[in-house]
């Protein structure tokens, strides 16, 4: 296994729309997810797409943030060839930052509500209706897929802030 360097904007990897995978079974897959794994732990990261390091496949992986806001606890899901539908159109506003923009917050709207579709890396087909947090590191995380960063959803540009500068939005 191996940790695995992460892609930064600007990239043209990041841009890119990602490849469907054939086998979500391949020996090629269950390497690539261990070493997502590996290199989302070592950075202590809550989600990961194979885009951000340097692989334009259609895999995801994110611990479920509703579940256990704990993620060192909470269960690790494996996407491959996600498919999202909106539930509804309320959206949602939050911060969210990106391992592939680090340093940096932006206030996002996300649908506040979404079913989601995809195969595990067993090959198991499965769907599941999700809201909140788990909704949104989802949508953050499929963006990805199609060559889509968080600044990019952004309504306004003024709402991209330095991590460092947060404490005077909580103040707000």
């Amino acid at each position: 296994m191996s940790i695995l360097k992460i892609a930064k904007m600007g990239h043209p990897i990041l841009r890119k729309k990602s490849a469907e995978i054939l086998d979500p079974r391949s020996d090629s897959v269950k390497y690539l997810v261990e070493d997502m794994i590996e290199t989302l732990e070592d950075i202590q990261g809550l989600g990961l797409a194979a885009p951000q390091v340097h692989v334009s496949k259609r895999l995801v992986i994110f611990y479920s943030p509703n579940e256990n806001p704990n993620h060192n606890n909470a269960p690790l899901n494996i996407l491959i060839n996600p498919k999202i539908e909106p539930l509804g159109t309320e959206m949602d506003y939050d911060w969210e930052g990106c391992l592939s923009v680090p340093g940096l917050r932006g206030l996002v709207p996300r649908y506040k509500k979404i079913r989601y579709s995809a195969f595990n890396e067993e090959g198991i087909f499965f769907d599941r209706i999700v809201d909140g947090l788990h909704s949104r590191v989802v949508q953050h995380e499929c963006d990805h897929l199609d060559g889509i960063l968080y600044v990019q959803r952004m309504d306004k540009l003024e709402n991209l802030i330095f991590e460092t500068e947060m404490k005077f939005y909580n103040n707000l």
